[in-house]
């Protein structure tokens, strides 16, 4: 199974580190501001694509009850759409100066033709760029599947197997405090 042997959730020092100082890509000094995360998402295969979404608003709820006890900590997470996977690179690269971390969601199933494996390869290396350019963490939620069965299964929807979403949320969001 997939997902195996993943990292444990947004621990309990999650609250002191979102309250701490911060030194931003613009070289300023940031203290006890919310941890702002970009959530960018494809509007190709709605179902698969609300189940992401549900899973990087459950993180989001996550951090908040984590970061409760801690004045100042907190988060603050806008969502953004776009037409297609094949998108998500040039809108992350758009708000990576804005944000402290970015969540990059899309689905793409296989066909008959290359076109998945151009978006595939596109998108993922578009977003590896925009990170290693920027310094800003990207959670990648973009599945990549054989079957729109493979992609359902792992969206977060009830009877899921993985929760893709809620994990690209957890990975930038924690990559970030880590840099911290």
């Amino acid at each position: 199974m997939s997902g195996h042997g993943a990292p444990q959730g947004l621990g309990a020092a999650l609250g002191e580190k979102l309250a701490g100082k911060r030194t931003t890509a613009a070289g300023t000094t940031d203290s006890n501001g919310p941890l702002r995360v970009a959530v960018v998402a494809a509007q190709w295969h709605d179902q698969v694509m609300e189940g992401l979404l549900a899973g990087t608003r459950r993180a989001a709820a996550d951090v908040v009850a984590a970061a409760q006890p801690v004045a100042g900590a907190g988060i603050e997470v806008e969502e953004f759409r776009v037409p297609g996977t094949f998108e998500l690179p040039v809108a992350a690269a758009r708000l990576a100066p804005r944000f402290d971390a970015i969540v990059a969601l899309g689905v793409v199933i296989r066909g008959g033709t290359p076109h998945f494996e151009y978006v595939c390869s596109g998108a993922t290396q578009g977003l590896v760029d925009v990170s290693v350019r920027t310094g800003t963490p990207v959670g990648f939620g973009v599945l990549t599947c054989d079957t729109e069965e493979q992609a359902l299964d792992r969206a977060g929807l009830e009877g899921s197997s993985e929760d893709k979403g809620y994990e690209a949320f957890q990975a930038a969001v924690l990559t970030e405090l880590s840099l911290r």
